[in-house]
């Protein structure tokens, strides 16, 4: 068993910082390689991360449990129509799903296209979706002012309409309540009453920039079709998401006559299949930022043995003196491969602290970008930085410990 003393331990601390020191613009340089690829590896997993953890926040914002039915056929993982595009669902297969679906605590169609909006000579274009009470409660949409869409509604088709905080901002400006307020679709007059409350979010599809209007309203005074262009539904919980689902399937295949489920003309997703491919994807894209930023480390791994190698070449005679005297391959072979763990020791504590910074810093200049740093991520980090010291180091090291003596002291 190698046993190592604490005085051997002191002395090679001692002569790995002496040597380190010793050529500080060349240590300073390699230090930077593995600086550079440990912050770099650092600051990529906090974007993959974050992207991650911001994805399966805002589809989880759009409901519990969630079962989603768009029109068109579902083929080879891509939907045929896409939702709305096909005109395959109707109010009779709403009511279906309501009455004979066990395990669901809502249902609730939606028809949804965009439409430019006018009011008091302000206009935006935003998307308009009729839909019924039950949204609220699937979609887990909250009021911040005013009311949602009541059964009242409904069975009036009341010209009414719900704002979304970015919807408002648009139209009436930033603090104003919109509520009682009067906006044209279609050059048709709705009464604002109720505006939701914010969900945060940006792109086609924001939910904060959107506005309710009852169903039947939709039907009556913006479009003519009796078909639907989804049906949201929420699960009592996720542990029986799948028999919900097939309960639905059971129901649609025979409402509109399909025989094979291969045929269906609509499609299916739930919530948790959005995420775990969401969480494929921003899995694999983290993988690829690490690989790319981890090409930098290989650099800096590769400075490490260069240098040490050099140092090696350097260091020949007092190798070959130090051997004469006595002092053994061992220490030899640990002194050398000491030095090569420090280096990286400094770059990758230098390195964690700079990806750290620079992870903290990117969303303040990059708004759509979010990071997340885990402790996780900083362990792998510094054990790859060690790693690669190890690795890196063990062939200068060895090769400086199996020198001639007597070949040592003739090199010039």
């Amino acid at each position: 068993m190698l046993y190592v003393s604490c005085f051997m331990i002191q002395d090679l601390f001692k002569e790995t910082l002496w040597a380190l020191t010793g050529n500080k613009v060349r240590s300073s340089l390699t230090i930077l390689g593995i600086v550079i690829g440990i912050a770099s590896v650092i600051t990529m997993v906090s974007i993959g991360q974050g992207a991650q953890s911001s994805i399966e926040k805002n589809i989880q914002s759009i409901g519990s449990n969630l079962i989603m039915i768009s029109p068109g056929a579902q083929k080879s993982g891509m939907i045929m129509g896409g939702r709305g595009g096909a005109q395959t669902l109707k109010i009779s297969d709403v009511e279906a799903i309501r009455n004979e679906t066990e395990g669901i605590i809502g249902v609730a169609p939606e028809i949804s296209d965009r439409n430019q909006i006018t009011a008091k000579g302000n206009n935006t274009n935003t998307r308009v979706i009729g839909t019924s009470p039950d949204y609220s409660t699937v979609r887990n949409i909250e009021i911040d002012l005013g009311v949602f869409i009541t059964d009242q509604h409904i069975k009036k088709s009341s010209k009414v309409a719900v704002l979304g905080p970015t919807t408002r901002d648009d139209l009436f400006g930033e603090g104003i309540d919109p509520v009682g307020k009067v906006i044209k679709i279609k050059n048709v007059d709705f009464e604002v009453v109720g505006m939701t409350v914010s969900k945060g979010g940006s792109g086609f599809n924001n939910a904060d920039d959107v506005i309710y209007v009852p169903l039947t309203a939709y039907q009556h005074f913006l479009s003519d079709s009796d078909y639907v262009s989804g049906i949201n539904i929420a699960a009592e919980s996720q542990e029986i998401m799948t028999s919900v689902q097939e309960q639905i399937t059971e129901i649609l295949l025979r409402l509109h006559k399909i025989e094979d489920s291969v045929d269906a003309d609509f499609s299916i997703t739930n919530q948790t299949d959005i995420i775990s491919t969401a969480s494929s994807i921003t899995g694999t894209l983290t993988i690829l930022l690490s690989s790319i930023a981890g090409i930098s480390l290989l650099v800096g791994g590769i400075g490490i043995m260069n240098m040490m190698l050099t140092t090696v070449t350097e260091r020949t005679r007092e190798i070959g003196l130090r051997k004469a005297v006595g002092i053994k391959k061992i220490y030899i072979n640990l002194q050398f491969l000491a030095e090569a763990i420090m280096l990286t020791f400094i770059g990758g504590t230098l390195g964690i602290f700079l990806g750290w910074i620079a992870s903290i810093i990117i969303p303040k200049f990059a708004t759509s970008i979010s990071t997340e740093i885990s402790f996780g991520s900083i362990i792998l980090a510094f054990s790859v930085s060690a790693g690669v010291g190890i690795v890196f180091g063990f062939y200068p090291a060895r090769r400086a410990a199996n020198l001639s003596p007597i070949e040592a002291l003739r090199y010039e």
